[in-house]
């Protein structure tokens, strides 16, 4: 079983302050499980959009999403990706 997390990336749209990538949702899981969460979270994710009036979802790949959210006042546009822990000093991988 891998560990996991999900980062939302802003790409278009936010301003300079609010550009830092964040983690959506970490998980313990399968590939699998992994990528469900991703697409759920692509579903989900709001970024501090008050009133979502639309949101696009494109498939960049089975590890990456490009939403677009539409709110009341503005459009947003980030990058969704999956990431897999490959290394952690505090302790082995197995």
């Amino acid at each position: 079983m891998s560990r996991w997390i999900v980062l939302a990336i802003p790409v278009d749209g936010v301003s300079e302050v609010k550009r830092d990538a964040q983690i959506v949702t970490e998980l313990d899981g399968s590939t699998e499980e992994a990528e469900t969460a991703l697409l759920a979270a692509a579903r989900a994710y709001e970024h501090n959009v008050g009133k979502v009036r639309r949101r696009e979802i494109y498939q960049c790949s089975n590890r990456s999403y490009f939403i677009r959210i539409h709110g009341r006042m503005a459009t947003y546009g980030l990058m969704l990706q999956l990431a897999e822990l490959i290394d952690d000093s505090a302790q082995p991988i197995t």
